[in-house]
């Protein structure tokens, strides 16, 4: 039974879902809240791993961590990402099966889907197609996950849950130009543009793809909302339900950001996936939807980085 007293350990703590995990934790009156710094838990290491665990015995265990990276990473360095993302994911899921922990919380990605996948995409069409080449590597790891989990449900009756969320963003996200997504690189041009009164800004393509963003916030409240409430499958998609075109995003952070100038669009470079949205009606369903509107979130955001 889960309550404010249950101990929870988050993997990857630190990073941008695990400290909104930690800020939805508080919120919620849960104060019993265990993290530990890659430099003091190395999550390949399965003997460490399994020793932290059952010296700790936390009821709820969230795995925010994974070794996470832009198309360049991905097609660089392969066997890294599916093998450290493999080690890390199998090394908490065996751990939490081996000492009975009462609840799983694995978290993935929307690039667990083929590349073709009809619009939104809906938990039934995993393996259903080739992947995106781009970012395979990651993407099969995650998939592994997603059926370990299931697995443990089939066959031990774990109440062990896999979450995919769409495109975050929000406090603690990446700024750095060269791999940070959509989202966050747009506010660091147009702010950047601002301060050295440039006359536009160039981005990418067409604008015309369209994209579904989440607030990081959101999906903690969700993650929380998934390990006190006992949910009937094994896989849920998690989005916003609403998506913009990059042109509309981009006319949205110009504003927010209060530059003056004009926006070119580069019809050189590529768009990627003309759409992406999640159909996340599983989870609504269940009781949980997002509430922060993109407008507002992306005014929070920059007001507090910049």
């Amino acid at each position: 039974m889960i309550d404010h007293n249950s101990k929870i350990y988050i993997a990857g703590h630190n990073g941008m879902v695990g400290s909104a995990c930690c800020r939805a934790l508080k919120d919620k009156g849960y104060k019993n809240i265990i993290g530990y710094s890659s430099k003091d838990l190395d999550l390949r290491d399965q003997k460490k791993v399994f020793e932290i665990i059952k010296r700790e015995k936390p009821d709820v265990i969230i795995d925010a961590a994974a070794r996470v990276g832009g198309i360049l990473a991905n097609s660089q360095n392969p066997y890294e990402f599916l093998m450290d993302n493999m080690l890390i994911q199998n090394n908490l899921i065996r751990t939490a099966h081996e000492l009975n922990i009462e609840k799983f919380i694995f978290l993935g990605s929307s690039c667990i889907y083929p590349k073709m996948a009809p619009q939104p995409l809906k938990e039934e069409y995993l393996l259903t197609g080739p992947l995106e080449e781009t970012n395979q590597w990651y993407a099969i790891a995650k998939i592994s996950g997603v059926k370990l989990i299931e697995a443990l449900r089939n066959q031990y009756n774990r109440d062990y849950i896999s979450l995919m969320p769409t495109n975050l963003y929000g406090p603690g996200d990446n700024y750095d130009l060269e791999t940070s997504h959509v989202l966050p690189a747009m506010l660091r041009k147009f702010h950047e543009a601002k301060l050295t009164n440039k006359n536009e800004v160039v981005l990418w393509g067409t604008g015309n793809p369209k994209r579904e963003f989440l607030h990081v916030d959101d999906l903690a409240k969700v993650i929380v909302f998934s390990f006190e409430n006992s949910l009937s499958d094994s896989l849920y998609n998690i989005g916003s339900g609403t998506e913009t075109t990059i042109e509309e995003l981009a006319k949205l952070i110009q504003k927010i950001v209060g530059f003056n100038g004009s926006i070119k669009w580069d019809n050189s470079k590529p768009d990627g996936t003309p759409r992406k949205l999640m159909d996340s009606s599983k989870i609504n369903l269940a009781g949980w939807s997002a509430n922060i509107e993109l407008k507002k979130g992306i005014e929070s955001v920059y007001k507090s980085k910049f």
